[in-house]
């Protein structure tokens, strides 16, 4: 119901964008996020964005990270600029219909995760 994809390997100061191609029943009126899991480290909120737009982002990706929705694609982007290795890692897209699941981390659906490895 969730399908990410666009990761890959960047080197540092590179760009990488993110796409998540949602289910409708799902995706209408959800808040969608994306999330981010290194090795032996709890996944973590990266960026949120609401149906109407409003957005949320981590304090290490703002300035350097766009989370975007096109409603009408039931798609959910993220574009990365200014990469860092520190970015690396398994980036999950997730929706639910309340924000606030979003931002817990416990939203009701996960899409796939897509490697994404910063490194020269």
């Amino acid at each position: 119901q969730l399908q990410a994809s666009g990761g890959g390997l960047v080197q540092p100061g590179g760009s990488l964008k993110l796409s998540c191609a949602a289910s409708g029943e799902i995706f209408d009126g959800a808040a969608m996020g994306w999330y981010r899991q290194t090795p032996g480290e709890q996944r973590e909120l990266v960026a949120a964005i609401l149906r109407g737009g409003g957005t949320h982002y981590a304090d290490s990706v703002k300035g350097r990270f766009t989370i975007s929705r096109d409603n009408a694609k039931n798609t959910v982007y993220l574009q990365m600029n200014s990469l860092k290795p520190e970015d690396t890692g398994v980036y999950y897209c997730a929706t639910d219909q309340v924000l606030h699941k979003i931002v817990v981390v416990t939203p009701q659906y996960w899409g796939q995760g897509t490697l994404v490895t910063v490194s020269s």
